[in-house]
């Protein structure tokens, strides 16, 4: 993995950008520390930081020019089967000077042109311009795994991995009120939206196109219709499954530096190292837990895993000293505000992974395709089990004595049983949008002082909704396009990068995602299982115990830190009236209903809502005070 920049000037005004270029690639070097280098064409800049993984040698850097000179490309990411068609390539005549996927990559697309996307199997963002028709392609992988954000306006088109070469540029930062809505709803900004008007994330999937007099987004691949396999047997699918699935993750072993794999102790990572360990002898292994924290420590599943497949397993323990040392780093380096907490994990355990290794294989993506999450369970509920519904309506009036909260097992379900119960009365597609939400619409909206055009709102929301009919598979292509793409993936690109540690997702391999969306929802969910194809595939080979625990996600006790440890950063940030008023941007007194409600008996999700404005006023402070 890499890190990738660059500018197209469409005038002599733009022009006046290129030399910014330089600035762009030094603000994104924690991507790729190994080398840099820049690509200067009359109205054309390009930038690469590169983080070596295939062909080490200087003979790979980038970027990296074809030998007529005529072709250069930027690349971000891996090619996982580039082998096979360096091969027919090399039949073809052509001539390679390094062993790098890059290469081949560039030769392909000189050979076919854009369609050629369609025979890459890999996570990346590249851009290739072409200095004799003066055009620029940037292209994004499938599913966003790999970042990539631009600005556009009259004078230029600029790029980059993170957002931070952007903002190195020096180009105009106005805050979009409706991403910012958008941001505390869902306490992340997904695709196409970002925080700033005139910046745009790529979206999965797409290309941009520019030429001297235009550009367009262009979308290259779509998920199949569903269900295609509906007549496969279930034990048929198994068999297909674990043969892709092996497939996937032996293609993404291929490393000239050290890999090893995340290990949680969950069904997914297991699933991998299970795999991967068939083919790499004493697989490294890595795994972190809470010293102090029990509700939210699971190595000693990770520690069967290990044994079972003999791994050579390290376990991270930290303490939550551990955990407030890498807070301002972790704040420090997002670029844009996103406040899923569990970044803070991945973080560090991304830090210690490098350590050992540079890449690592993840189990990210499991859930979103095969339906993992209890509110995939809640949408099937919803959908199929009319006497049970009416059994929550009744019990209601009842649930309201007791408190809601994340931080105990009670509480928890408290809390999700009360979700459950509103969602119930909701249209398919608000009920999707409000159980990915942790701030409704209207308190979102309040919070933020700038008035907000509710129509405009309501239809950036729907965009981002892309099937309303409340099936299963509906749900999980919404997930893939919604939930995996702006925070899951990102979550996991920003922590690693920071501490560049490469991670490769082989649940994602698009053979995989397709076949998923080709079979039966009852394979995947019913009102005994979720995720019910992936575990029973792999039953008889992983740990039973693995099929006994509750499902937990990567979270830490931020209800705690907040009352206690974390105090003064809330009265410092949150509580002071003048700095609040002052900074024009939230209402006051909604800040400290949601500070109150956190020191209520019934918190409920109202840590998030505080860790979100925390994250925005720490980057507010860093970008604009």
């Amino acid at each position: 993995m890499c890190g990738i920049t660059g500018i197209y000037a469409f005038n002599e005004f733009g022009k006046q950008l290129l030399s910014k270029i330089d600035l762009a690639v030094n603000a994104i070097t924690q991507r790729g520390p190994d080398s840099k280098g820049t690509y200067c064409f009359e109205n054309v800049a390009l930038g690469h930081t590169r983080l070596a993984v295939i062909d080490t040698s200087d003979a790979a850097s980038q970027p990296f020019t074809d030998i007529s000179g005529r072709y250069t490309i930027i690349f971000n990411g891996e090619f996982y089967n580039y082998k096979e068609h360096k091969l027919n390539l090399e039949k073809k005549g052509y001539k390679f000077l390094s062993t790098s996927d890059t290469e081949v990559l560039l030769y392909l697309f000189i050979d076919e042109g854009v369609g050629f996307i369609d025979k890459v199997n890999g996570c990346f963002a590249f851009a290739i311009f072409d200095n004799i028709k003066n055009e620029l392609f940037i292209f994004r992988d499938r599913f966003g795994i790999k970042p990539l954000t631009y600005f556009a306006n009259e004078n230029i088109i600029a790029f980059g991995s993170e957002m931070k070469s952007l903002l190195a540029m020096g180009l105009p930062k106005q805050i979009d009120f409706y991403s910012l809505s958008l941001y505390f709803q869902l306490n992340y900004i997904p695709a196409p939206f970002s925080i700033f008007e005139n910046f745009k994330k790529l979206l999965p999937a797409h290309y941009l196109h520019i030429t001297k007099s235009d550009f367009n987004e262009i979308k290259y691949y779509k998920i199949p219709d569903f269900e295609q396999n509906a007549n496969i047997t279930y034990n048929d699918s198994q068999e297909k499954l674990a043969e892709l699935l092996e497939q996937a993750t032996v293609s993404r072993l291929v490393s000239d530096v050290p890999l090893g794999a995340f290990l949680s102790g969950g069904i997914d990572s297991s699933v991998i190292v299970s795999l991967a360990s068939k083919h790499v002898n004493k697989l490294n292994t890595f795994s972190i837990g809470y010293k102090n924290e029990p509700f939210f420590d699971e190595t000693n599943y990770a520690n069967l895993v290990a044994k079972k497949f003999n791994t050579n397993h390290t376990v991270f323990s930290l303490s939550n000293d551990d955990l407030f040392e890498n807070l301002h780093n972790i704040l420090d380096y997002i670029d844009e505000p996103f406040a899923d907490s569990s970044a803070i994990p991945v973080y560090i355990l991304s830090q210690l992974t490098r350590k050992h290794v540079t890449v690592a294989l993840s189990g990210d993506g499991a859930d979103e395709i095969f339906a993992g999450y209890y509110k995939h369970f809640a949408h099937w509920m919803a959908e199929n089990s009319s006497l049970k519904n009416i059994s929550v309506k009744l019990l209601s009036p009842f649930l309201n004595i007791f408190p809601e909260s994340r931080n105990s097992s009670f509480s928890n379900k408290i809390r999700q049983i009360k979700r459950y119960n509103k969602g119930l009365s909701a249209s398919s597609s608000d009920r999707y949008w409000n159980w990915c939400s942790l701030m409704n619409e209207n308190d979102a909206n309040r919070l933020i002082a700038k008035q907000i055009d509710f129509n405009i709102l309501k239809t950036k929301r729907n965009s981002l909704i892309y099937k309303k009919d409340g099936s299963i598979n509906s749900v999980l292509y919404n997930d893939v396009n919604l939930v995996l793409q702006g925070d899951m993936l990102h979550k996991v690109d920003l922590m690693s990068m920071a501490n560049a540690l490469e991670v490769r997702v082989p649940f994602l391999d698009y053979n995989i995602v397709n076949f998923a969306f080709s079979l039966n929802s009852d394979f995947k969910i019913n009102s005994e299982m979720k995720k019910r194809i992936l575990q029973d595939t792999f039953r008889e080979i992983l740990p039973t115990e693995l099929y006994k625990r509750p499902k937990h996600g990567f979270e830490v006790p931020m209800l705690k830190w907040f009352r206690y440890e974390l105090k003064t950063l809330i009265s410092e940030n949150l509580s002071n009236k003048e700095f609040i008023q002052k900074q024009g941007i939230f209402n006051y007194p909604e800040i400290q209903n949601i500070i109150n409600k956190l020191h209520s008996n019934s918190p409920a999700d109202s840590q998030a809502n505080i860790w979100a404005l925390l994250v925005f006023q720490h980057w507010w402070k860093k970008y604009f005070s």
